[in-house]
């Protein structure tokens, strides 16, 4: 009987054991897998999408949601819309929290941020211009708008608002005035969206419009445009000049001022393809 337990005690104690290792075994690789699995999202590229004037981060919306989805980074900051040195260097100062590599969009007045703010980022590894200015040194949007005939976004288009500047004197704040937003802006969303964008539009500086950009970064950094054919904002021909002058690879798409809005799959996937290319 003795022995019979002792036998008893000893099988138990075994299988115990043997369970344990077992739970012991499932626990590492559970531990494990997060890792990994954390090694592999943050193996793919930060994606930092930079809006333009008269707009808001929520342009992007469609953009994060499909890039969230295949396990990209994504952080679409609020773009200070004061002025070109003042709005590359806070975007600038939000790159440099940001570790491995970053592929960083911009639309319209974004596009001329991201030229000045990714120079003398290293791990700023592609430029993505979504219908933007990619200005070279020296450059304003005054300048580049006007270059072609083509912007609906004329002096007459804007209504100007003045603002008190934190340092004593009086900026001027432009928008885009309502009868003239949709067609100028975004002619190819629904009358309701436009009407909702026109009086939620961030002000844009008048300031912004006139500095003169610094060393472009697109000359050393890969990039890619995307051409809005539709464009009144912007004259398309204008956006194939900057395009071709970086050395961009370059789509086009059928397309108002807002292409990230109203093609999102295309906008997507011009900025996966520059995801990708990130070695």
């Amino acid at each position: 009987m003795h022995h019979h337990v002792s036998r008893l005690i000893a099988t138990t104690r075994a299988r115990i054991a043997f369970a344990l290792s077992i739970v012991l075994a499932i626990a590492f690789l559970a531990g494990a897998a997060p890792a990994s699995g954390t090694s592999t999202t943050h193996s793919k590229p930060t994606i930092v999408l930079v809006h333009g004037g008269w707009a808001d981060s929520s342009g992007w919306n469609a953009e994060i949601e499909r890039l969230q989805r295949d396990g990209y980074p994504v952080i679409a900051p609020a773009n200070p819309l004061r002025g070109l040195s003042s709005d590359a260097a806070y975007i600038r100062s939000v790159l440099q929290t940001i570790t491995g590599p970053v592929v960083l969009v911009g639309h319209s007045y974004g596009g001329a941020v991201i030229t000045n703010a990714a120079v003398g980022v290293a791990n700023v590894k592609a430029l993505v211009y979504v219908a933007a200015f990619a200005p070279d040194q020296g450059e304003s949007l005054l300048g580049l708008v006007t270059m072609n005939p083509g912007t609906h976004i004329t002096p007459d288009a804007l209504l100007e608002r003045p603002y008190p500047l934190p340092g004593g004197g009086t900026g001027s704040d432009l928008y885009i005035k309502e009868a003239v937003f949709r067609d100028a802006f975004a002619g190819d969303l629904p009358l309701s969206t436009t009407r909702l964008m026109q009086a939620t539009q961030r002000p844009f500086s008048a300031a912004a419009f006139g500095e003169p950009s610094g060393t472009p970064a697109w000359k050393t950094i890969p990039s890619w445009y995307l051409v809005a054919s539709e464009d009144h904002a912007i004259p398309p021909v204008t956006e194939r000049f900057m395009a071709k002058r970086a050395n961009a690879y370059t789509t086009e798409v059928a397309a108002s001022h807002v292409p990230m809005i109203s093609r999102p799959k295309a906008t997507t996937d011009l900025i996966l393809k520059a995801a990708k290319s990130i070695r």
